[in-house]
């Protein structure tokens, strides 16, 4: 079965996902091998892909050929695989190591939005309060 092409949903107003998106077009050549749709973009279509923006903010999901859905690092694996270089995250699927690099992945999931400095700590996103204050200015 063609594992390709690997459709993966992105959050494109993150900068360490933005940084690996591009790193995983560049490794791709132009092969066609990934897809990258930003859940920001104007045109994404989340009943078309099964995922809604909530859940895709959550975690990195994956759309396989099949139309199954995968998530967190899975998706790192495979589209690190699809691009060539497998390899490198080949030993985070290892049987005594894939759950601690799922777990570190949840992990980071979690907190991405604090750790790009897109949150304070009190829980209110940068998004929220840029859009917070755009309403105020209309008003």
């Amino acid at each position: 079965m063609n594992d390709y092409p690997l459709k993966v949903l992105i959050d494109g107003a993150c900068p360490l996902c933005r940084r690996e998106a591009e790193l995983w077009r560049r490794l791709d050549r132009g092969r066609g091998t990934i897809v990258l749709l930003d859940i920001n973009s104007a045109d994404f279509d989340a009943a078309r892909c099964r995922v809604t923006r909530e859940q895709a903010l959550k975690h990195i999901h994956g759309i396989l050929p099949s139309g199954d859905i995968v998530r967190g690092m899975e998706v790192m694996r495979r589209a690190y695989r699809a691009v060539g270089c497998g390899w490198l995250l080949a030993p985070t699927g290892w049987p005594l190591l894939r759950p601690l690099f799922d777990r570190a992945y949840e992990w980071f999931a979690r907190n991405r939005l604090r750790l790009t400095r897109r949150q304070r700590p009190g829980g209110e996103s940068c998004l929220r309060r840029r859009q917070g204050s755009a309403l105020k200015r209309v008003s």
